[in-house]
């Protein structure tokens, strides 16, 4: 077990090593730049999508709506990365690994915007009738039977990073949290998780869609709202909290308090592999939800996708670091969600800290919801439609175990797989790129042709 567990901690240093960081920050950087930086040009774009995008449309082009396929992706990225993953970087990284954070994020965008075109460009309808796609597909259909090999390792590092990232390592934090702030036994946590995802996901997409577009907006907000108190409360070290972030993101911390110190190079890789590990741009996920939306155009799928990075990290992962920051506990010596119920707690004392375990066990809860999706179709990608059922049988059947049991070697075994899935959907965008700029030239060329013929119409009409 020693030798294993030496292995994957070697594998994972070099997953989320210097090469893995540069890989995916300069395919992102790459893929923006072709883009002439449209991702950030159509944040406003975007938004507007989601909102245009809540009614499912046609069936016959999907089984949930565009909402509700960004509202699934968000259920799975928005987990305890954006609280624990968060807090954890800036304690081994310092105040600037937040920085490094947003700028994962800000190209990330290009990332995640492409990962969803061609997801949706490539996407297939499988053996009952319903729509897959994702980087397996996109690989398969876009990149020709040679390069089938890439999209089978990516489903397998998919499939089994799921139980763990996904599944385990999700509940686990629920329980330790509902444990510690209101005293919940951990086996109680792990069998009423069981039963709530249990009725969801047996239900299929449709239901996962359902409950995350109710559930994710409204845990969405209420987290900001809350993070934003703490922020009032500490509004007076709002510019020097900046001024650690952008010192710091350049130059290395000096030990203090309980902080051990870190290196620039620190920053840097815990800002980006917690960025990355939070928004998921880059592993490929998000494209699996968005192909089974009703949208009928892949460069609008990518539009609405590509927004998933903005929220989860731009605002709710820079919401838990500047309250982190703020409110002066970075330096503390506490990291994960502790370190993330510290600062709401000074801020809020009495209330914080259990605002913070309903913020954790909620945005885990969703995380299940929509791994249990993508875990799904990679498995359905390497056995067919007929392992749909037992694998979501044994997914909610390893809810409770989860809870119950000690997961370090799993969190490392996840985390490696987890990072492992980049590599193959990274050089699957690289290779598809040119695919990428041409279907988004062509559809702002069709929107530039729509709204001048709808501004002639009405020039002609005003002649009348």
């Amino acid at each position: 077990m020693e030798f294993l567990n030496s292995l994957v901690n070697g594998i994972n240093s070099f997953v989320w090593g210097p090469a893995m960081l540069v890989l995916i920050l300069g395919t992102g950087f790459f893929l923006m730049l072709l883009l002439r930086f449209m991702p950030l040009r159509r944040i406003g774009t975007g938004f507007a999508m989601i909102w245009s995008g809540r009614h499912r449309g046609d069936a016959s082009h999907g089984e949930i709506s565009p909402f509700e396929a960004l509202m699934t992706c968000l259920a799975a990225t928005v987990g305890t990365g954006n609280i624990a993953g968060v807090a954890t970087a800036i304690a081994v990284g310092g105040p600037g690994a937040l920085f490094w954070m947003w700028c994962t994020a800000l190209v990330g965008m290009a990332t995640k915007y492409s990962e969803v075109v061609v997801a949706v460009h490539f996407r297939e309808k499988d053996a009952r009738g319903e729509h897959a796609g994702g980087p397996m597909y996109a690989i398969k259909n876009g990149l020709g039977k040679k390069w089938v090999w890439l999209g089978v390792a990516f489903a397998i590092f998919g499939g089994f990073a799921g139980f763990g990232i996904g599944n385990m390592v999700q509940v686990n934090s629920m329980a330790l949290a509902l444990q510690s702030t209101f005293s919940i036994p951990l086996w109680v946590t792990g069998v009423v998780t069981m039963v709530l995802i249990g009725m969801v996901i047996l239900g299929g997409i449709k239901r996962i869609g359902m409950v995350a577009a109710s559930l994710v907006p409204f845990m969405c907000v209420a987290y900001v709202l809350a993070g934003l108190v703490v922020l009032a409360v500490n509004v007076e070290r709002i510019p020097d909290a900046l001024d650690l972030i952008f010192t710091h993101a350049f130059s290395p911390v000096a030990a203090t308090g309980g902080f051990a110190g870190a290196t620039v190079m620190a920053a840097i890789r815990f800002g980006v592999a917690r960025g990355v590990f939070s928004n998921e741009a880059g592993l490929g996920s998000a494209g699996i939800a968005q192909a089974a939306g009703t949208s009928t155009d892949a460069v609008q799928a990518g539009l609405i996708g590509m927004m998933g990075t903005f929220i989860d990290t731009l605002i709710i992962c820079s919401i838990t670091g500047l309250a982190i920051v703020c409110s002066g506990v970075w330096d503390s010596g506490q990291s994960g969600a502790a370190l993330s119920a510290a600062a709401f707690e000074a801020s809020m004392p009495g209330v914080g800290g259990a605002v913070l375990t309903v913020a954790l066990v909620i945005f885990a809860f969703t995380t299940i919801l929509g791994w249990s999706y993508y875990g799904e179709k990679c498995w359905e990608f390497l056995l067919g439609a007929k392992s749909t059922v037992p694998y979501r049988l044994i997914w909610v059947v390893a809810i409770p175990f989860g809870a119950v049991t000690q997961l370090d070697f799993a969190w490392l075994l996840a985390d490696t797989l987890n990072g492992l899935m980049a590599i193959p959907n990274l050089i699957s965008l690289l290779l598809l790129s040119p695919l990428i700029v041409k279907l988004t030239k062509a559809y702002f060329q069709r929107r530039r042709e729509a709204g001048s013929a709808a501004s002639g119409g009405r020039e002609a009409a005003v002649t009348q």
